[in-house]
């Protein structure tokens, strides 16, 4: 190049002399001209990423309404709710001085995994005689273990109740903690003390939920400073031993479900917070995939498996197109069974369930097994190509 020249709008740039001697000229428009235009692409993009989350969120408060008639704690029948209200009265005083305290009402703002876990709690003579847990949304095989905790405070005084610490039930966290939460308001209630609860007070402290915060914020933050397939590595390894298999901690269609139905104790789910943010937030700020590629332990596992054995599988891009469309194809038809309320429960048949050992089906446990054995010849075969919620994330982010 043996020069350029700017001239107007215009600027001229001319090359080296070709064999013939005659020099080329390319008059371009300045970026001076260019950049407005970049500018209205960028707002483009910015606004069809909003409109794609937008109309993701209808889609789940949709279902939610759908599933169960409510949203963020909401009931969006109030007359049927007034039908039912002589069976959710509070506070019930029998002929024989029997108290029944039902917490629907106090706990409506204490959610567990999938919803409240509202309790009826009896006290006879100032004592509790009996505990028992109401209709509820949690998957039946979590709640299961979380049932034997309704006796931790069989024969105790109020008082006594009140200060009496009961541990969550390990592999049920979310339900046993929101059944701990329901006791202490119906004690508080029925004690004519009941004081609104700071929500400090809600904050878990303990050892495992700290970890999870502090691996949620490294897998939030970290990967956007530090590009080292060290540092990944690890990474990897505390998404799948901490949030996975330690916590239990990560999103899938009956989590956001669940939030969407019953809202969402900021403090108390403060680790379920993170993670929504890096998958819904982050995209609109240029970040996509990003809960899927730094934040997902099952995401993680599979990526870890395949580091184990050196010979993939090689596919044409014909089958991999094929297979995206397969995908896409799944997606669409899930959807349909959600939106129509066909065939809810498939959401509790994704593999991410399987972290929880403890209560996860036989079922998701194998599907879980598959593609990890499937993921040490195919890179991330689940997530690449049958990730329910993986395409609901990749298609909020879509601009």
């Amino acid at each position: 190049m043996q020069g350029n020249k700017v001239k107007g709008e215009l600027r001229t740039i001319r090359l080296k002399p070709t064999i013939r001697g005659e020099a080329t000229t390319i008059r371009c428009a300045t970026i001076r001209s260019i950049a407005p235009t970049m500018t209205i692409t960028l707002k483009n993009m910015k606004i069809g990423s909003i409109l794609s989350f937008v109309t993701c969120l209808i889609f789940i408060v949709a279902v939610s309404i759908r599933r169960d008639g409510r949203v963020m704690g909401y009931d969006i029948n109030p007359e049927e709710k007034a039908e039912k209200a002589t069976v959710e009265d509070t506070l019930r005083t029998l002929e024989d001085g029997t108290v029944i305290v039902n917490t629907t009402g106090l706990g409506k703002d204490i959610t567990g995994y999938a919803g409240t876990v509202p309790l009826e709690i009896t006290l006879k003579d100032g004592k509790v005689t009996e505990v028992k847990a109401l209709k509820n949304d949690e998957t039946p095989d979590f709640f299961e273990d979380v049932v034997p905790l309704l006796d931790s405070w069989d024969g105790l005084s109020i008082a006594d109740a009140q200060q009496k610490k009961v541990d969550a039930v390990s592999g049920a966290t979310f339900s046993s903690k929101a059944v701990i939460a329901n006791m202490q308001r119906g004690l508080a209630y029925a004690a004519q003390n009941e004081k609104r609860s700071n929500i400090l007070n809600s904050l878990d402290l303990s050892a495992k939920a700290v970890a999870g915060l502090v691996v949620a914020l490294m897998a939030a933050i970290v990967p956007l400073f530090v590009k080292s397939r060290r540092y990944r590595i690890v990474q990897q390894l505390l998404n799948i031993g901490v949030l996975g298999f330690w916590c239990g901690t990560f999103i899938n269609y009956s989590a956001l479900i669940g939030y969407m139905s019953n809202g969402m104790n900021v403090v108390a789910l403060i680790t379920p917070v993170i993670l929504l943010i890096t998958a819904f937030v982050y995209p609109l700020f240029g970040r996509k995939s990003h809960y899927c590629t730094h934040v997902c332990p099952y995401g993680a596992l599979q990526e870890l498996a395949g580091r184990c054995v050196g010979y993939k599988v090689r596919m044409s891009p014909k089958t991999l197109k094929r297979l995206d469309l397969l995908r896409v194809v799944l997606w669409a038809v899930l959807m349909v069974c959600l939106w129509t309320g066909l065939w809810f429960d498939w959401i509790d048949y994704e593999p991410f369930s399987a972290f929880i050992l403890k209560t996860a089906s036989w079922v998701v446990i194998a599907l879980a097994i598959l593609f990890v054995a499937l993921s040490t010849v195919i890179m991330r075969p689940y997530c690449r190509f049958v990730c329910p919620t993986g395409s609901l994330l990749k298609y909020a982010s879509k601009h």
